[in-house]
């Protein structure tokens, strides 16, 4: 079965009212987002914001990190720092793998 725009979380398939309508934010709020490079969104060929399903979960922890005080700023840095961590784990789990491999065949050999 073929892989469908739907089921990439990265494909970017939501207009900005969409978002709004999802959250229950104003379209200002994103857009303010946007301009602040807390969640930047692609462009469509129009210029119309295209969000993604990652980077509407990134609006949703902003929202909640909002709520606790955090400002734009610093949510900016806090989605940064998971970002790398995720990046970092990624290519621990990588090396991790690759030393296995490496270790099977010295076992072997």
């Amino acid at each position: 079965m073929p892989t469908l725009p739907i089921d990439d979380e990265n494909a970017a398939l939501y207009t900005i009212g969409q978002v709004a309508d999802m959250l229950g934010v104003q379209l200002a709020f994103l857009r303010r987002l946007d301009e602040q490079r807390v969640i930047v969104p692609v462009r469509s060929a129009g210029g119309q914001r295209r969000y993604t399903r990652r980077e509407i979960g990134q609006v949703a922890e902003t929202l909640a990190l909002i709520e606790e005080g955090v400002t734009l700023a610093g949510v900016r840095h806090v989605l940064t720092l998971r970002h790398r961590v995720a990046q970092l784990e990624s290519d621990l789990a990588e090396l991790r793998q690759e030393r296995r491999v490496d270790s099977g065949r010295v076992a072997r050999g």
